[in-house]
């Protein structure tokens, strides 16, 4: 079975310091969901999104509270109830605005080339670049585009691996 990690923009007055609330932002059906990441009110990214997360705060790159590093895996984290879950993760609407502007700014390639050596490897090598840097360029694209929308709204960001 595949893990998606979902991020779901939230507003402030909405948000709940709960995990079990957290745990029911995430049960839509399908089809609830497909049409809120249309709207870039939610994003989900594949099992890959460890390397996602290095190309935004790989080698040389953003650490822990910086915009970098808050793309994919930052936040303040949540323990689920369920021991040995992941814990959600939680961007204020500052944070989730910080992100924004530095995805607004951030150059693709500046932040592939850094990683690709680490990344082409465990995707079949350098054959195999074209494809790999275009699945990330796509993933890149689609999470400036949810982050603007959720600065806009001024909005916070709930994280979570789901399997």
């Amino acid at each position: 079975m595949s893990e998606y990690f979902h991020l779901r923009a939230v507003p402030p007055s909405a948000l709940r310091n709960s995990t079990t609330w957290m745990q029911r932002l995430f049960e839509d059906d399908w089809e609830t969901v497909r049409e809120r990441i249309g709207r870039h009110r939610e994003e989900m990214l594949d099992g890959r999104y460890l390397d996602h997360a290095l190309l935004y705060a790989g080698p040389g790159r953003g650490r822990g509270d910086s915009p970098g590093a808050q793309v994919v895996l930052g936040g303040r984290p949540l323990p689920h109830p369920i021991q040995g879950r992941p814990p959600f993760r939680v961007l204020t609407a500052a944070q989730a605005h910080r992100v924004a502007a530095f995805l607004s700014a951030a150059d693709f390639d500046a932040l592939w080339n850094p990683a690709r050596t680490a990344l082409l490897p465990r995707y079949g090598g350098s054959d195999a670049e074209p494809w790999t840097r275009g699945a990330f360029a796509a993933a890149h694209r689609d999470l400036r585009a949810f982050y603007e929308q959720t600065s806009l709204y001024g909005d916070a960001v709930v994280k979570w691996v789901l399997p």
